[in-house]
């Protein structure tokens, strides 16, 4: 029998871990518990193309078969439907030295905000939720939890299963990485990219990956404020501008940029300083800005 954690590793897409999520609580008959296996393979059987354990779901029509066991068929029936929501959603996988009270008990948060959660072990838990609600999510963990709570939370979008690794391998990639680190704070891994963890290294030693939980709350309230004072086309022409390597160049049409700007944002950058950060800090700004609400 498998376990909801193995029909999560056999997600392929991350709109099919959503709809594991879904099902293991709205729908947790749908998961066999007694069923036999499929025969060997052979040129007359073949298991499900997906979950390749159990037998191909007849069709009923003159003895045709589904590519898919019963499960793995409604599995992939329901993604094609969620994925519009999935491709909003962030993946937490978190392993920490216990699981949030809230979390077990569906309150606060997680009542409204959750779009899916599983709760592994006493140390393991997966949770879906909008990726602009990352702030909230992380701010009340810390207001329930503070200091009482460490270990590491590892953060990543969903994939559309274009690649040929999928978002089950991804989150075992997430589980294998976590004994690295000591259970002595709170971290947070980001990735902008699922399969980044495949080879997290270049990331790391650009200072983009590992934060302390409240140096990671910190740089997404910036981001917030940065969002919310730079209109898109402001973003982008900064972004732009920083990139220039003439800095001369630099230096004249950094003027011209600043006049386009309300005092607001203009106060913001000097402040900051952001002329003078290194480039990979501002390329995390960027990423972080499609985790964050536009106030």
């Amino acid at each position: 029998m498998l376990t909801i954690f193995d029909w999560l590793r056999r997600s392929h897409s991350g709109s099919e871990l959503l709809t594991v999520l879904e099902y293991a609580v709205s729908k947790p008959e749908i998961f066999p518990c007694d069923e036999e296996i499929s025969p060997p393979i052979s040129a007359c059987n073949r298991p499900c193309k997906r979950c390749w354990i159990y037998p191909r779901m007849k069709l009923g029509t003159q003895n045709a078969e589904s590519e898919y066991c019963k499960t793995c068929h409604t599995i992939v029936t329901k993604a094609k439907k969620v994925g519009k929501i999935a491709r909003q959603v962030v993946v937490i996988w978190g392993f920490v030295s216990h699981i949030p009270n809230q979390m077990q008990t569906k309150e606060g948060f997680y009542a409204k905000n959750a779009i899916g959660s599983y709760v592994h072990d006493s140390n393991h838990f997966l949770l879906l939720i909008a990726r602009r609600e990352l702030k909230t999510w992380i701010q009340e963990l810390l207001i329930y939890h503070g200091t009482d709570i460490r270990g590491l939370i590892q953060i990543f979008p969903t994939s559309g299963g274009a690649n040929n690794s999928g978002m089950g391998e991804v989150l075992c990639r997430a589980a294998h990485q976590e004994t690295r680190f000591p259970m002595d704070m709170l971290r947070v891994r980001f990735f902008s990219n699922p399969f980044q963890i495949f080879s997290p290294q270049t990331r790391d030693e650009g200072g983009l990956l590992t934060f302390e939980v409240t140096e990671f709350l910190r740089l997404l309230e910036m981001t917030e404020i940065f969002r919310s004072l730079l209109k898109p086309d402001e973003q982008k022409a900064l972004r732009e501008l920083v990139s220039l390597k003439d800095r001369r160049e630099e230096q004249f049409y950094w003027g011209r940029f600043m006049g386009y700007l309300s005092q607001e944002a203009k106060d913001m950058l000097n402040a900051w300083k952001i002329r003078q950060w290194p480039k990979n800090r501002i390329k995390l700004l960027y990423e972080l800005a499609d985790y964050v609400l536009y106030r």
